[in-house]
């Protein structure tokens, strides 16, 4: 799956990355003398001004100054530490606005010198530019101890940074250009990358070392995986991460981990419809098995349903929510807690409960007919439904139509601790109908 969010889509991987990392400057490897720090400190604050940059300068320092041979142009080159969040190189010319290198695109790559040349920070605020991101990471929504950092490039609009995390992890961080930890930024997990053709790749770890964080997901699923392989399924949009298991014992999980925290496991035969379900194991042999499961659950629950297949709607609580297909061809929607008996609900008083039935042909309409034959009303044989909304005391209005083309019913059901008619109201009376027939 592609990353998504600010645009890293095929255009952004194709888009030409201005490299950074090296910029000639003169002696920018020199030791820092009391005159370039008296010099710094008067002549750069007014260009972290010009440039914008929000950044309050701690210290700063002037490297040198240089003149276009064919303009003339004089180039002055400084080096502002800003507290604790990144510090920068600034490149001031005559007339013009300020370049801006933020020290970690400008470092040269983990556990390598800088080049002969080539312009860094060397200021003693921006001894370890790699720790000045964590406020970036902070606002990219990620959890992670930068172990290693590299400056990848940049475009116009984006910085690129490689982040190597403790426990395995790397992410790539897209924020602002120049790079400012107060703007918005994003983390994509490097994992998006490895098998893309773009020409951005994370560097400080390989694959192996970032699945290797599967192995602790499985651990805290305690679900007895002892995992034989792994796989990156893919990111969603809201950026959480999807990772599949297979175990030593042939059974297989998808996990969904948020901020770095796992926060849902599914077994590979309730993943059939996410992200393209498991293919590190037998998904057919697993969705058979959970599919029995679910016909024990649902006849436990007092249902008749004979399960031939399912999906899943979103968590409710710790409540498991399962669409039923029987084999019989009707449907049903299960709420199955983590102990103790569930609830199986036909598609009709499902859609009361606000889950809408889709596998089978059934509409649950026969449900809202005898709910009306219950309440006196028995002229009424449904023929389409919508839920119309809740009331100020919590009861929930489903609008019906009639076969028969006469006006419908609004119908008021009590959910909870099960789905109940306590009511019914002809539209000729009441308010909010809007089925073809009930206007």
């Amino acid at each position: 799956m592609r990353p998504i969010g600010w645009g890293l889509a095929a255009a952004l991987f194709a888009a030409v990355l201005a490299p950074v990392a090296v910029i000639s400057a003169p002696k920018a490897l020199a030791p820092v003398s009391e005159a370039q720090r008296k010099q710094g400190m008067t002549e750069a604050p007014p260009v972290v001004q010009a440039a914008g940059l929000g950044c309050q300068v701690s210290d700063a320092r002037f490297i040198g100054k240089g003149n276009d041979p064919k303009t003339k142009v004089a180039t002055s080159y400084y080096e502002v530490a800003c507290g604790q969040n990144m510090g920068y190189i600034l490149q001031s010319s005559q007339g013009g606005q300020p370049a801006v290198f933020s020290c970690i695109v400008v470092a040269p790559p983990p556990g390598q010198a800088a080049k002969e040349g080539a312009l860094t920070c060397v200021l003693p605020g921006n001894s370890d530019p790699k720790a000045q991101l964590a406020p970036l990471i902070a606002k990219a929504g990620v959890q992670c101890v930068p172990e290693k950092a590299r400056g990848i490039g940049a475009t116009k609009s984006n910085t690129f940074v490689e982040v190597a995390c403790q426990g395995g992890a790397g992410y790539i961080l897209v924020a602002s250009t120049p790079l400012d930890p107060t703007k918005p930024a994003e983390a994509q997990n490097c994992l998006n990358f490895d098998d893309g053709a773009g020409n951005i790749k994370c560097e400080l770890t390989d694959k192996a070392t970032r699945l290797a964080v599967v192995d602790r997901f499985a651990q805290a699923a305690n679900n007895g995986c002892a995992v034989k392989d792994r796989r990156f399924v893919g990111s969603a949009k809201d950026g959480s991460d999807f990772y599949e298991a297979s175990c030593q014992d042939g059974k297989g999980y998808m996990y969904k981990v948020s901020n770095g925290q796992l926060a849902q496991t599914w077994n590979c035969g309730q993943a059939q419809g996410l992200l393209g379900g498991c293919t590190l194991t037998d998904s057919r042999q697993a969705t058979a098995e959970q599919a029995a499961l679910y016909t024990r659950l649902a006849h436990n629950a007092g249902s008749a349903c004979d399960v031939d297949h399912y999906a899943l709607f979103p968590m409710r609580g710790n409540d498991e929510v399962v669409e039923l297909a029987c084999k019989n061809g009707s449907g049903a929607v299960g709420v199955f807690p983590a102990t103790g008996k569930g609830q199986v609900m036909d598609c009709g008083h499902a859609l009361a409960a606000g889950f809408k039935c889709s596998l089978t042909k059934d509409t649950g309409y026969a449900a809202f007919t005898d709910d009306l034959k219950k309440l006196g009303k028995t002229s009424c044989s449904v023929s389409n439904a919508r839920v119309s909304g809740k009331t100020a005391k919590g009861t929930v209005m489903v609008e019906v139509a009639c076969a028969d083309g006469l006006k419908g019913y609004m119908l008021e059901y009590n959910t909870a601790p099960t789905i109940t008619a306590v009511g019914a109201t002809g539209c000729a009376f009441a308010g909010g109908c809007q089925l073809p027939g009930n206007v």
